[in-house]
């Protein structure tokens, strides 16, 4: 492992050096000028193993050398020794507050040098084995987790594909309205983590539709009142099938199934809740799914343009949809739009 020793007084490395040169494997390099001294740390960060400094020099002091090695990252748990004839005790604390970790005394015993040095070696050898074993370890779990959240995505997707296999739009559905969820929520200031699981547990919003027999689920016309009792039923229906769940993300899918109908002046379903007391992942899969319906083709309508659609969110922004999740939908437009057009050409 690499030495710096730093002593304006030539002489003063030249015995240091010769102090230092038994100790296997230790590439020791003296410097007289501070400024060169940081730059070659700085550039050997990797395997440098300690740092010797007077206190003493023009320009910068030991204590300031300490401040700027201590300010680079990479050189942050490098151990660092005060070599001075100063005998004062405030120095010495002026020098451990700015990250010294030992101390010699001039003159030098080349015996004690040889012995401190060795041992800080050693220290600092120990310290990347470990820092090296944790950053293993972390990329370890890291595949690890990347692994089961690529299986979980897996696993609902074909399972929302296979509850609603009578659907033939459902699957291409639920892409469409996770994109946009996605979308909104980057807008809403999610983190990446929280776009990705409220993007994959929008998946499961309809999936209480399983109850919902086809005569009422692919009817081409107009719902009966009773028909469209039935058919409100799969949100409440939806988040009691997911709720049971241990997974974070199936207990979100079962929130967004239970809350994305309610609207936000209280006149939604299943409960008629209004406003904030609508759970914020509810607010935005509405937006998302009714957007979704609007500009796609459905056995009972045509579908929309998405500038119409643009309206009815904006028309119905403070009555249906929560205004500030309508805002950030639409701060996405050239990507919603983009959205829209490669569902269209898939469709064609």
């Amino acid at each position: 492992m690499r030495v710096v020793v730093l002593d304006d007084a030539e002489l003063n490395n030249l015995l240091m050096m010769e102090a230092l040169r038994p100790i296997l494997g230790c590439e020791a390099r003296d410097f007289t000028r501070p400024a060169e001294a940081l730059a070659y740390a700085q550039a050997h960060a990797d395997d440098l193993g300690a740092i010797l400094t007077d206190y003493d020099m023009p320009g910068m002091n030991g204590v300031a050398f300490i401040t700027a090695i201590r300010s680079v990252p990479a050189l942050a748990t490098v151990p660092i020794v005060m070599v001075t004839s100063i005998e004062e005790r405030r120095l010495r604390r002026e020098a451990l507050e700015a990250g010294a970790t030992d101390f010699l005394n001039k003159p030098c015993d080349p015996i004690e040098i040889r012995a401190r040095v060795a041992n800080l070696l050693a220290l600092s050898r120990a310290y990347r084995q470990q820092r090296d074993h944790a950053a293993l370890l972390e990329r370890e779990v890291a595949a690890a987790v990347a692994t089961v959240e690529a299986r979980e995505r897996e696993i609902i997707t074909l399972l929302m594909r296979a509850a609603e296999h009578r659907d033939t739009d459902t699957g291409n559905h639920i892409a469409r309205v996770a994109a946009f969820v996605d979308l909104t929520a980057q807008a809403l200031g999610f983190t990446a983590e929280e776009c990705r699981q409220i993007s994959l547990a929008s998946t499961m919003h309809d999936v209480g539709k399983i109850a919902v027999p086809d005569a009422i689920l692919l009817k081409p016309g107009p719902l009966t009142g009773e028909e469209r009792a039935v058919m409100e039923r799969h949100a409440e229906r939806g988040q009691r099938i997911l709720e049971s769940s241990t997974s974070p993300i199936v207990r979100l899918a079962a929130e967004i199934a239970g809350t994305h109908h309610e609207r936000w002046d209280g006149s939604g379903y299943p409960s008629g809740i209004k406003g904030e007391a609508i759970p914020l992942s509810g607010r935005i899969v509405a937006v998302a799914d009714v957007f979704d319906a609007l500009t796609t083709e459905r056995p009972y309508k045509a579908a929309w343009t998405p500038e119409k659609a643009r309206v009815f969110l904006l028309d119905n922004a403070g009555t249906h949809f929560d205004p500030r999740v309508v805002a950030a939908f639409l701060s996405r437009w050239p990507d919603i739009v983009a959205q829209v057009a490669s569902a269209t050409s898939k469709a064609a």
